[in-house]
């Protein structure tokens, strides 16, 4: 079962290429003049233009380590989770690429997850006190969708700068990897209207006790009518930009369930959009496991259980981990000693600050842990989750996997 778990993460991926999905989508539209790409999947979204025989100008971005060959394009690295210098000079040259182009030019965006700090254009406080407020979010527990509400009305390029910034028809290709495939969330929106304001972008700081006091400054001033918000939906400018989803968490999802059903299993999605704290998830699923093994509801063993989303962790410990490790671990902690087979991974092969995709749980991992002497308890205490699984031999290690799709969960169901 544990291979079984691993080759239903691969079909996955192998399913949902960017690169394959871009070549076969720029067959259906009027060729563009030029190019920018940025993300986890630049690479081989770029690759996918070079195979449908297209060489434009323009240039990618992606986070280190995960670039592929490419025979035309230049495809630059930076930092992510929190953006770096070459972070600034990447969104730099994008926003100076972007307005030496007229109308009569069409500008292909590719964008994928990670695009927020790949795309760092400071306005209103220096990189440094950017780098430290990006890091206390990520530690808050806030949704993608506050981070980005704040990163937007701190940044010269997203929130729809990118296409404000240009006179050119816009199309943008996008990799979703936010619950909802909500396009003004995807990297922060670059070429897309933005429903946020300063005062929402301020209330995400309130709610998480993050004080940012130069930011805090800025999106004062915003809220006060001193500086322009960034375009919202309705504006004109939107009329040249088109924003389409071409991969999303739910054709993840989809075709991890389709390898299952494949093999035998009923298996069922649960929804693409879970968010939250990973504890409440793997409480919530917990509860779906023992009420159907107890009564056959809301389904009768055996199943495989698929679900995707976007967990979260409020870090308060020194260990290492991810929002898929920490769901696993809580996972085994609420079902006790009647586990079951699991996995959790991030589709872009890593989960948080650690070097894995995420984990498998079997149904003996307590009793396992037991004899290791491993307390469970005192791993999540300390946000160690990652400590954990690579004491039982569990981790799950791909590398980057060129894809960002969020999360996949698959819980396998035996009597």
């Amino acid at each position: 079962m544990h291979e079984k778990l691993k080759a239903a993460f691969a079909r996955a991926l192998e399913r949902t290429d960017p690169r394959r999905a871009v070549r076969e989508a720029v067959q259906a539209f009027e060729l563009p003049t030029a190019v920018l790409a940025v993300g986890k999947a630049a690479g081989p979204m770029l690759a996918g233009l070079e195979d449908a025989g297209l060489r434009l100008p323009g240039f990618g971005v992606t986070r280190y380590g995960h670039g592929v060959p490419l025979g035309h394009y230049e495809l630059v690295e930076a930092g992510h989770p929190v953006p770096d210098e070459a972070s600034v000079r990447a969104a730099e040259g994008a926003l100076e690429f972007a307005r030496a182009l007229g109308p009569e030019d069409h500008l292909l965006v590719l964008v994928s997850g990670g695009g927020s700090a790949l795309w760092c254009a400071p306005w209103g406080l220096e990189l440094e006190e950017l780098q430290a407020l990006n890091r206390a979010l990520l530690a808050s527990g806030a949704t993608i969708s506050e981070m980005n509400a704040v990163r937007k009305h701190l940044s010269r390029i997203k929130g729809g700068r990118l296409a404000q910034a240009t006179r050119a028809r816009v199309t943008a290709l996008l990799v979703s990897d936010v619950p909802g495939d909500d396009v003004s969330t995807v990297a922060s929106g670059p070429t897309a209207p933005d429903p946020t304001t300063f005062a929402d972008a301020l209330a995400v700081l309130e709610r998480y006790r993050i004080t940012a006091p130069a930011a805090r400054v800025h999106l004062e001033r915003g809220a006060a009518g001193e500086l322009l918000d960034t375009p919202k939906p309705g504006d004109p400018l939107f009329v040249r930009v088109t924003n389409r989803v071409l991969l999303a968490n739910a054709d993840l999802l989809e075709a991890a369930a389709g390898f299952w059903r494949e093999e035998g299993w009923a298996a069922y999605v649960l929804s693409d959009r879970f968010e939250g704290e990973a504890r409440e998830l793997a409480r919530f699923h917990a509860a779906l496991v023992q009420s159907s093994r107890a009564r056959g509801f809301p389904y009768r063993p055996p199943f495989i259980l698929v679900s995707g989303g976007e967990a979260a962790v409020t870090v308060r410990g020194e260990g290492r981990g991810g929002r898929n490790q920490a769901f696993l671990a809580w996972l085994a902690y609420f079902l006790g000693p009647e586990g079951v087979w699991a996995l959790a991974a991030d589709s872009d092969g890593i989960d948080g600050n650690s070097d894995a995709a995420g984990a498998v749980m079997r149904p003996d991992t307590l009793a396992r842990a037991a004899g290791l002497r491993l307390d469970l308890r005192a791993y999540l205490a300390r946000d160690d989750t990652h400590g954990f699984f690579a004491e039982l031999g569990d981790l799950v290690i791909t590398g980057p996997t060129h894809n960002n799709l969020n999360d996949l969960r698959v819980i396998v169901v035996e009597p």
